[in-house]
Order: C-alpha cells, then structure tokens, then sequence
C-alpha cells in the first residue's frame, strides 16, 4: 500500500504539489484517497462487501452480463488461484525453478481476459496466467517456462496470446508493433475489428520501452489497450516512488485516454476492458488502463515481502478480496447455492492435481534442443557449438558428475 507521507502531488484540484519533504494535510489526504482507495475516478461496480454499484457510464459495458455469467467469471477467477496455490507450493518442493504469484489479481485478469474478443491479440508479461486460462491455454503449458525446459508450447498464433515476456517491459513495444500492423491492414474501423491488449505492472511503467510503446501507439492511432495491473509495489518499491501522479494520469501527456478501475472488481474490470478494446477496434484507440489490485503474495518465490511491507497493509487488502466479493453477491442474490461451490472447490482441486501430476513427471528435454530453432535454416558455427558442446557432455554419462 502507498505511503501517504512519501505522496508528493495530489488529485487535480487539490493543490499544488508538495515542494517539501512534509507534505500538506491536504496532499496526504489526496495521497490516501488516491493510493488506499483509488481515488475519486476509480471505477467500481462491485463493493468489497458485494454491493452491486450502479454506473451510467459502465453499466452498458456488463448489461448482459447475467447470474450464469457471473458464476462463470466466479469459477474462472476460483480455479485461476488454485492453479497459482499449487504451482507455488511446487516451486517450494523443487518441481519449478521459480514461480510468479498473482494471489489478488484474478479480478483484473479474468475481467480483462473475458473482454476480449477471439480475433484480438494478447501481450503478457510473467504473471497473466488468469489471461492465459480465459485464451484457453491450459496451466500445464505454463510450467515449463518456470521449470527451464522452454519459452512456452503453446501457439501464439492460435490462441492469440503472446509467449511470457520476462524482461521488464519489452512486451509493450512487440505489442505497440504489432497493433501499428492492425492499423495499416485495415483490421479496426467496426464491430469486427481486431484490438491488442498488453499486460504489464507499475514498475514497468518506469521501463523506457513503455514509454516508446506509449508514443508509438499515441502517433498511429495503433489499437492497443495499455493495462497496467498496478498491484502497489514494484518488487520493493512502492508505486509513489515511481510516480507524483496516478498512473492512469500518465496517458494524458500522450494525448489519449486513460481509466483508473478496482481490480480487485471483476464486473468493473471487464465493464471497463470492453469499453476500451471496443474504442481500440473502432480505431480511436490507444487506451490506458489503470487496474488498481494488490499483490497479496510475493513478487516471485524468491522474493520476500515481509522485509518492506507490514503484515497490518496486507491484511487490509484481504477485505478487498475479488473472488469474496463475487461469492458474496452471489449469496445476497441467491444466485448461487451451496452445491455450486462445492463444485467449483472440487474443480479446482482436480485441475491442481492435474497440474501437480503433469508438473512432477515432466521430462528433461534433450541437451540439443537448446540450439534448436536458433535461426530458421541453421547456422554452421551455431551447429560446430551443438557438437562441441554434446561431445562435452557425452563424457558424464554414466559417471559420477
């Protein structure tokens, strides 16, 4: 959670930035509306205590959005934790290299993900695994990225979804060129046409190649929706040190709209994403997208938060869970019984000893695919390495090494 006494610019209308270490009573109250509660523009259409919030401007964007369909979004954001629960807990037992927790963040995947359109394309960063299951990539074709066994297996192409991206940012510009290729195609300009939408977290809005992607996208209209999961700290950085305004603010210098959402509110994650890629596939894109969420565990497995957060932080965003939230309206509404979610539970209990199955009896890859595919038609110093390299390794086998 943002520190207010570290918040140095506050909501327009507020005042005038703080020109000192101590800022104004007024600018701490802004920095605690605009980083505790998302401040007065977040869009919110599901209260923590599953209030249902009415919205003009939103609500077209959810209006067929029935009691089924709530029960699906409640079921993928529940199975997307599981599966992230057991990938962890594999990681701790030595099956994953690393893994990278979204614990908090399935509102803001699931609602954006269940936005899109099957003719749309997909930008990940390291942690849209609740993306990648609403693009119909299953978990277990995540694993090996983590595992150091390859860059993903699954198609692109088919699914429409990206191969992860591990360094910081550079997702954003791949996607700001490939939606630059929409445009020039002719693929935006009606119902049918195609939008990009690229993932990425608050720190990497400090990584130059966002911000070329921001001025690429900004120049030709590209249809590409920015969505920043702003989950409040960057590693151990928190986002007020990033930034003297709220991020979505950002798009504002880049001459397009920006929307800050709860993402911890999947109804207004989705209402809002719709919105967007609808702007974007008419051709009036690009869009930012603010999704203010929490990350309620680690940034990877081998980070430990309790080292610049307090436990006191965390346990705040409990009462703003995503998943509680949906059951909860669920209930109020009787929309849901108890058979349901006993069923969801033993879904995703099933799927996470499918992925622990899968996970546990993966095979090591052969020594010579790493030089596979390195360039299309080979390479002969590329292949002198493969020999020299095989003939190497050859000499361990069977030994004791």
């Amino acid at each position: 959670m943002s520190s207010p006494e570290q918040w140095t610019h506050p909501e327009p209308g507020v005042g005038p930035a703080a020109t000192a270490a101590t800022p104004t009573a007024e600018q701490v109250i802004a920095g605690l509306r605009a980083t505790s509660e998302g401040g007065p523009e977040l869009v919110q259409l599901l209260t923590p205590e599953g209030e249902r919030v009415p919205d003009s401007r939103w609500d077209p964007y959810v209006a067929d959005i029935t009691a089924e369909d709530l029960r699906g979004l409640y079921r993928d954001m529940v199975l997307t934790r599981r599966v992230d629960r057991e990938a962890n807990a594999l990681q701790r037992q030595g099956q994953l290299g690393i893994w990278v927790p979204l614990l908090g963040q399935e509102a803001a995947q699931v609602g954006a993900g269940r936005a899109l359109k099957p003719q749309d394309m997909v930008f990940p960063s390291y942690r849209e695994h609740g993306v990648a299951w609403c693009r119909d990539v299953h978990p277990t074709e995540l694993l090996g990225i983590f595992r150091g066994t390859d860059h993903g297996s699954w198609d692109p192409l088919a699914k429409r979804f990206h191969l992860y991206t591990i360094v910081i940012g550079n997702q954003v510009l791949n996607a700001a060129g490939y939606a630059m290729g929409q445009r020039f195609e002719g693929k935006v300009g009606d119902d049918d046409g195609e939008a990009t939408m690229v993932f990425f977290g608050d720190g990497a809005t400090s990584q130059g190649d966002v911000h070329e992607g921001f001025v690429w996208a900004s120049v030709y209209d590209a249809p590409l929706v920015f969505f920043c999961q702003n989950n409040q700290w960057a590693i151990s950085e928190p986002t007020e040190r990033q930034s003297r305004l709220p991020l979505y603010q950002r798009a504002r210098g880049y001459g397009f709209p920006g929307v800050r959402v709860d993402g911890n509110d999947v109804l207004a994650s989705l209402a809002v994403s719709r919105w967007a890629l609808d702007e974007c596939r008419h051709g009036n894109g690009p869009v930012l997208i603010e999704a203010f969420t929490y990350r309620m565990d680690a940034h990877t497995t081998t980070d430990d938060p309790t080292r610049y957060r307090l436990a006191d932080e965390l346990e705040a965003w409990k009462l703003k869970d995503p998943i509680e939230r949906v059951r909860v309206n669920l209930v109020r509404h009787e929309n849901a019984d108890h058979a349901f979610f006993d069923e969801v539970q033993a879904e995703a209990d099933q799927l996470a000893a499918e992925l622990r199955e899968f996970c546990v009896n993966m095979p090591d890859p052969p020594k010579e695919r790493m030089f596979a595919h390195v360039y299309e038609d080979g390479n002969p110093v590329l292949a002198a390495q493969r020999d020299a390299y095989l003939a190497y390794a050859s000499g361990f086998e069977g030994g004791g090494h």
